[in-house]
């Protein structure tokens, strides 16, 4: 290879690309999905160190907005993005390609329970990368649609029954969890029982290796505290809990929420 082609590939030039092509169009948490992942080889021999597959999505958490004064002014925050990776996978072996060449790899990847459904502003999306040495390292993004399980989606599909429309759904950081940050599912009743009688609810789903635990905050008043849920999820001072155990049907998972939700209002 010439002196010019291998310059010019290491500033990525001419380089070695990667695309990943999910084999299904809607991921659920708990499930697997199959990826196959196409190396084209660029105008140049390249040795290619790995393959990496991160599953990431983003969540929001609060900082001080002056991080030098934040002692003396400490209810000064601001919101800032953080990306978590969920699930990765690395190529366990090392492979050379030459140029106009075509290599493809079939993964399996577990999509992780709590993964966040991508609804609002939640994000989820895979980025691939290749690790080419004394190269820049050329990268795939892929923006995934994933769904909620079908106890989650037994509980909302009640909510909806009752006239309680999504408004708004984000992922916020937390202390206390396997995760550092929970999705939190804000819904305003615009028709049936709970309209007029409350402003909004609030929901936080959690699943562990044996049930789901959800808690709740209604706010009955005009002007609610935004974000309450998770903060106080994360000090440990929220009562209203309700495990669900994972045999649960959907209907009846969604029936047991309401109830409770009755009981408490």
């Amino acid at each position: 290879m010439s002196f010019f082609k291998k310059t010019l590939a290491s500033f990525g030039i001419g380089s070695a690309n990667v695309d990943s092509v999910l084999q299904q169009e809607v991921l659920y948490p708990g499930q697997k999905v199959n990826v196959v992942i196409h190396v084209y080889g660029g105008s140049s021999q390249q040795d290619i160190d790995n393959i990496d597959l991160k599953l990431y999505c983003r969540y929001i958490k609060e900082v001080p907005a002056n991080q030098e004064r934040h002692e003396r002014n400490s209810s000064n925050m601001r919101r800032v993005p953080q990306n978590y990776v969920l699930a990765q996978w690395s190529l366990p072996y090392t492979f050379t390609i030459q140029p106009g060449e075509t290599r493809d790899f079939e993964v399996e990847l577990d999509v992780p329970w709590n993964t966040p459904v991508t609804i609002g502003d939640s994000k989820v999306w895979l980025e691939t990368g290749l690790d080419i040495s004394m190269a820049k390292d050329p990268s795939d993004t892929d923006i995934l649609t994933v769904r909620p399980d079908p106890v989650l989606d037994g509980i909302f599909t009640a909510f909806e029954e009752q006239g309680l429309r999504i408004r708004q759904v984000e992922c916020e950081a937390v202390k206390g969890f396997e995760l550092p940050f929970v999705q939190e599912f804000e819904f305003v009743p615009t028709t049936g029982p709970y309209h007029g009688r409350w402003r909004e609810l609030e929901v936080v789903a959690y699943r562990s290796e044996e049930e789901w635990q959800l808690w709740f905050e209604i706010d009955r008043h005009r002007e609610g505290a935004k974000g309450m849920l998770a903060s106080l999820l994360g000090v440990g001072q929220l009562k209203r809990q309700l495990s669900i155990p994972l045999q649960t049907s959907p209907q009846e998972a969604g029936k047991q929420v309401l109830a409770y939700l009755d009981s408490c209002s």
